[in-house]
């Protein structure tokens, strides 16, 4: 059983959850996953790793309640348990050493997981400059610990209530016309934003990762849910990725296949009948 040792909502959506995993923690990097189940009838859900303590053997998990699982997860308090909590899963984001400066993005809940690579970059002695976007101010999350490991920090909204208005992608250009020397980009947020952070540095051959969370079901690409077309190839974003060049992507068949089961999904979550046989024929979770 994996303990929580403490939860914190960063708004009315999101949550932090740090979690007692010191096998995890020993050997997690940035970029990698875990894969939790909070009970023996929960489904297997992936998240990216927020942040690691080496030191205190934990494990921090952020998470959006959008379904059922989150839902369930987010039920849970400090001192409560997990079930299962699996990893680190995925390849590690690899930044090789000819690159002196790194713009981070993050769109949304994404931010959580841009975060730890500006940190991990920052640490590195690399210079980081992060753009992060949100709908609006009510939204925002990890402000000021993002301020803390980054050398530049532009937040934008949507509606201008904080920060800047407008999108990511706005800023990203207005800093690359302005002259700022990226050696890499890393985007992390939705598919479709990730996808105009790709053909927005593509033009200055600025090398650009993302990552991908495409549906998953094992994490050990046994099952084949969630392979991705990356340069022509099919590649499997739990054991290839999650992290992969933005300039090779399949973007479009990408989306195609996240929207393959969101009626179904929509459907389920209103029938509270429905039972899952991923879970064993026991509760839809």
């Amino acid at each position: 059983m994996y303990k929580i040792v403490k939860k914190r909502a960063l708004n009315d959506t999101v949550t932090l959850m740090e979690i007692e995993a010191p096998h995890i923690a020993k050997k997690a990097k940035a970029g990698q996953f875990i894969i939790f189940r909070v009970d023996e009838r929960g489904e297997r859900v992936p998240l990216t790793i927020a942040d690691y303590d080496r030191e205190k053997g934990t494990v921090t998990i952020i998470f959006q309640i959008v379904g059922a699982s989150t839902k369930l997860l987010n039920t849970l308090g400090e001192g409560d348990s997990l079930l299962d909590f699996v990893g680190p899963l995925g390849q590690p984001t690899h930044v090789g050493p000819e690159v002196k400066r790194v713009c981070v993005i993050g769109g949304g809940v994404g931010t959580a997981i841009a975060y730890p690579q500006a940190k991990a970059l920052h640490a590195a002695g690399l210079e980081v400059d992060m753009i992060a976007g949100f709908r609006s101010k009510e939204i925002v999350i990890l402000e000021e610990e993002m301020k803390a490991v980054t050398d530049h920090l532009y937040l934008m909204t949507d509606d201008g209530s904080y920060g800047e208005k407008g999108l990511v992608t706005q800023k990203l250009e207005e800093l690359i016309k302005a002259g700022n020397p990226y050696d890499l980009v890393i985007a992390i947020g939705p598919v479709i934003m990730m996808k105009f952070v790709a053909a927005a540095t593509k033009p200055y051959g600025i090398k650009t990762l993302v990552s991908l969370n495409p549906i998953m079901v094992d994490g050990t690409g046994m099952c084949g849910g969630c392979r991705v077309r990356v340069g022509g190839q099919t590649k499997f974003a739990c054991v290839d990725g999650p992290d992969f060049d933005g300039h090779e992507v399949d973007f479009d068949e990408l989306m195609k296949r996240n929207s393959f089961y969101k009626e179904r999904e929509m459907a389920d979550r209103e029938d509270p009948a429905h039972i899952c046989r991923l879970t064993g024929g026991k509760r839809h979770a």
